[in-house]
């Protein structure tokens, strides 16, 4: 998933507001934040980095160098918004949107590295200024956004730009500010602008202490085992790993199962004692309900009755209404749509996995009943036994190293030209993080490449990327992309063997990158991965084709040991096994996204929700209520849609993976993977950014709207 879209909710509203984006409140000097000013001379967000690419200069930040550069980026956007608004000049797109465009410089490179760093790698210095900034990121958005003066300029320009000359993106970037302004509250009385500066300050508060509570809680919750023997099923360089998790928290001689942000943890697919693997599952789902300091359901129960009032105040019925205005899917009924249709075939595959598994469990005189802690466990056997495949067969041809070079590098040079090299002379903000130059098909300097595969207790859970620069046409910069992962990290000489899941979460991953390194704007505004929710999970989730493409696949599936090429049997058997276990995966994904929903359609009037029993009385009403099939998240720990930028927008997953599984189709007639089609889907996808209507793009390149059958074929739920 993209980090741009998964940064705290008040985060990625603050980091709208700091690249100018979109923009408005009177501007005076006196909303500047007060503060020790940033110096020049010594801090390195002052001044553009003068490493390769403006990378940053991770060797010369300090943490005490964020909060001042912060402030001083703000000081300073605020007195170029002050400029725009003083101009006597009647508004024009040069005069008002090209200056805001261009503000914000200093804002946007600190917001850039610090959110990147404090989600990768967050201390509690880190945590502390994450705090303190984020009211005043929120007042500063605010301070923008809801300025009249401003707004007014905005608004002339908008309403003029029929006859005003300017270009298909210039028009685009005066239709997308004008919008963001009103979805602001632009247009709101100062009285109702009060009132939302206040339930925005909330808000962004609350979403960042969600997130770091949970951060926290899903350190503390990890399993600690203290006999060797309640771990047998794991691979050795799995217990190893356990080994050295426990050793790191001071636990020698332990086992420490660390959790992953899912329900559902990998260890349990290979987990033989039974009551362990109920213990994790229990550690997993309950991490945010201990009622201690990182317990989160007073957060929800507020942040959803703040998020219906501030609908409300903005004129609509409810969050998800508001929120989805501006995405492909505009309406709630829309996004639901294509969920509850999907309900019916996705629970009777399920209930079907089910009964498979009861036989195994029968077969072998278990004399229990299946529970959601089991399932994994025993799907796996199920498919031994019917496909002759599992996990421990696969995880030796998939070595991280050779799938991201001869897997994922590999795909992109075949589709797009493009070719990387490891540059380990750039610093990196933590000794994990690897570094790649990516050059293009014409041999120019494309973009920067961070990796950063590795769990740890200092980084969020999941997956995501973001960019520490974009791609920005008018002040000539090239992207600095990052992919940050959670692969469990192998013992010292051991090596890290990844899952299928792990292995097209790296394609996934690399998706999103190439959406932000081929950006290929004038405007930073309407640049790279800067898209609707519903659109901006299609390219990542598209990448995953190759993950599977013959070619590719041929290309990275490899012994780490012997160098061959995983047997053809064993491949075959992996296609065949494709839809397995889809029913499952299938509905803990539409419990998550109608879980959301039901949160995000509440009305302002709305009484407080009992976390649980709201989230029961959601699963029921729309049928997804299988007690061994909980939700991919629970309410309590979905940061995507608390902390995360995804309220209301965790259906944007499917939306989009229809979509994408509708453009693999043109490529398959089209020939596959070929440097041509590579091109096309290049030029009139991944390189426009939010330049023009992306329906309409979708359109032009595959000659008509997408279809949800490739989507449900490729599920085995048709």
């Amino acid at each position: 998933m993209s980090r741009t879209l998964i940064l705290a909710a008040a985060i990625s509203l603050a980091l709208a507001a700091c690249t100018g984006k979109e923009s408005t409140a009177p501007v005076t000097t006196e909303t500047a934040p007060a503060g020790q000013p940033a110096d020049a001379s010594t801090n390195p967000f002052m001044t553009a980095s003068t490493l390769p690419f403006q990378a940053p200069a991770f060797d010369r930040i300090k943490d005490g160098d964020y909060l001042p550069a912060f402030e001083e980026g703000m000081r300073q956007q605020l007195a170029e918004i002050a400029r725009i608004t003083a101009n006597a000049e009647p508004a024009s797109f040069d005069n008002t949107l090209l200056p805001l465009e261009k503000s914000g410089a200093i804002l946007d490179r600190t917001s850039r590295v610090f959110f990147g760093v404090v989600q990768a790698d967050t201390n509690p210095e880190r945590q502390k200024i994450q705090e303190q900034v984020i009211p005043k990121l929120a007042a500063h958005s605010d301070a923008i956004h809801l300025d009249p003066r401003l707004f007014e300029r905005v608004k002339a320009v908008y309403d003029a730009r029929a006859g005003a000359g300017l270009d298909p993106e210039q028009l685009r970037v005066v239709e997308e500010t004008y919008k963001g302004f009103v979805k602001a509250g632009a247009q709101l009385s100062d009285t109702d602008k009060e009132t939302l500066k206040r339930y925005n300050a909330e808000e962004a508060t609350l979403a960042n202490d969600f997130h770091n509570k949970l951060v926290a809680a899903t350190a503390a919750g990890a399993v600690v085992v203290e006999d060797k023997d309640m771990l047998a099923g794991l691979s050795d360089g799995d217990i190893a790993a356990a080994a050295e998790a426990a050793k790191d928290r001071k636990l020698d001689g332990k086992w420490v199962l660390a959790l992953q942000n899912t329900t559902q943890q990998p260890v349990l697919a290979s987990l033989r004692d039974r009551a362990l693997r109920a213990r994790v599952l229990q550690a997993s789902e309950t991490r945010t309900e201990q009622g201690d300091g990182n317990d989160t359901r007073a957060i929800i129960q507020r942040l959803a009755q703040l998020r219906a009032a501030k609908a409300k105040l903005l004129g609509f019925p409810n969050y998800a209404a508001y929120n989805l205005t501006d995405q492909m899917a505009q309406t709630p009924a829309n996004a639901l749509k294509l969920l509850t249709d999907t309900v019916p075939a996705a629970t009777a595959k399920a209930r079907g996995e089910l009964a498979e598994i009861q036989k195994v469990i029968d077969a072998q005189n278990g004399g229990f009943k299946a529970t959601a802690s089991d399932w994994d466990f025993y799907a796996e056997q199920v498919r031994k036994a019917k496909y002759d495949l599992d996990e421990a067969q696969i995880k030796p041809y998939f070595e991280l190293d050779n799938v991201l070079r001869n897997g994922v590098f590999f795909a992109a040079n075949q589709l797009y030209g493009v070719t990387f090299k490891e540059r380990k002379d750039i610093p990196v903000y933590h000794p994990d993080v690897r570094v790649f130059e990516v050059t293009d098909a014409d041999g120019q300097p494309l973009a920067l490449f961070y990796a950063d595969f590795f769990k740890r207790d200092s980084k969020s859970g999941g997956a995501w990327m973001d960019v520490f620069v974009e791609q920005d046409g008018l002040a000539g910069t090239r992207p600095v992309v990052y992919n940050v992962c959670n692969f469990t990290k192998p013992a010292a000489g051991q090596p890290a063997l990844l899952s299928w899941d792990d292995v097209t979460t790296m394609f996934h991953e690399f998706g999103h990158a190439l959406h932000g390194m081929f950006s290929n704007t004038r405007y930073p505004s309407v640049a790279g991965t800067g898209v609707p929710r519903d659109f901006v999970e299609f390219p990542s989730q598209f990448n995953e084709h190759w993950a599977s493409d013959p070619k590719v696949f041929a290309n990275y599936a490899k012994h780490y040991q012997s160098r061959e090429p995983m047997p053809q049997a064993l491949v075959d058997r992996i296609a065949k096994a494709r839809t397995f276990n889809q029913g499952y995966a299938t509905t803990e994904y539409l419990a998550a996204a109608l879980l959301d929903l039901a949160w995000h359609t509440q009305g302002a009037d709305a009484p407080q929700q009992d976390v649980g029993t709201f989230e029961a009385a959601a699963l029921k009403q729309y049928r997804v209520d299988l007690a061994q099939v909980p939700p991919r998240y629970r309410s309590s720990y979905f940061d995507h849609i608390w902390g995360g930028g995804y309220s209301a927008g965790y259906y944007a997953y499917f939306w989009a993976e229809m979509i994408d599984h509708d453009a693999f189709e043109w490529f398959k007639e089209h020939g596959g993977l070929t440097r041509e089609n590579g091109q096309v889907f290049r030029d009139r996808i991944l390189s426009i950014g939010n330049t023009r209507d992306l329906a309409t793009a979708y359109r032009e390149f595959r000659g008509k709207d997408p279809s949800v059958e490739p989507l449900l074929k490729n599920r085995g739920l048709k």
